[in-house]
């Protein structure tokens, strides 16, 4: 997105996307996204706006899959509710979710085994079993399988989700 990317982009979406184009947001969470040092969600939002407009102007039917991440280093339950709430509003109900798994000589995986995030002032880094699983289930909760074991884990009535 940075600089002049309008040519860039008419001929991405006119002549190399079958239909579905993946990027990869990942999160919204401010807090995450500078843990993982990637730029956010004004970025993804511009690039979506950019991506429609110009599928609009050449009359064709494409999408944006986002490749989303829950669990990393950094993202607690609030995080996981913000991008939760952030793809019920762009009307986005994720069938895939990437749990965090913490890869070799990566950064991400140093802050998961160290506990230590360079750009927070809290280092909490969901492990367990119960956090990795309700951060994953709240980004999918249109399931009903998974909305059903959402409400029974965080006691939430029915309504609500």
């Amino acid at each position: 997105m940075a600089g002049k990317y309008q040519e860039f982009l008419a001929e991405l979406c006119e002549h190399h996307v079958s239909g579905q184009l993946k990027v990869a947001p990942e999160h919204v969470s401010r807090q995450v996204i500078d843990a993982m040092q990637k730029s956010g969600r004004e970025s993804f939002l511009k690039f979506l706006d950019a991506f429609q407009r110009e599928n609009k102007r050449l009359g064709k039917e494409q999408y944006l899959v986002p490749y989303l991440m829950c669990s990393h280093p950094g993202s607690s339950l609030q995080d996981a509710i913000e991008l939760a709430e952030f793809l019920r509003d762009i009307g986005y109900h994720p069938e895939q979710v990437q749990e965090f798994i913490p890869t070799p000589g990566s950064l991400s995986a140093a802050m998961y085994y160290t506990a230590f995030i360079h750009s927070l002032e809290s280092d909490f880094c969901p492990k367990t079993i119960e956090q990795r699983q309700t951060q994953r289930a709240l980004l999918q909760y249109v399931i009903p399988k998974i909305a059903g074991w959402l409400r029974r884990r965080l006691k939430v009535p029915d309504a609500l989700i």
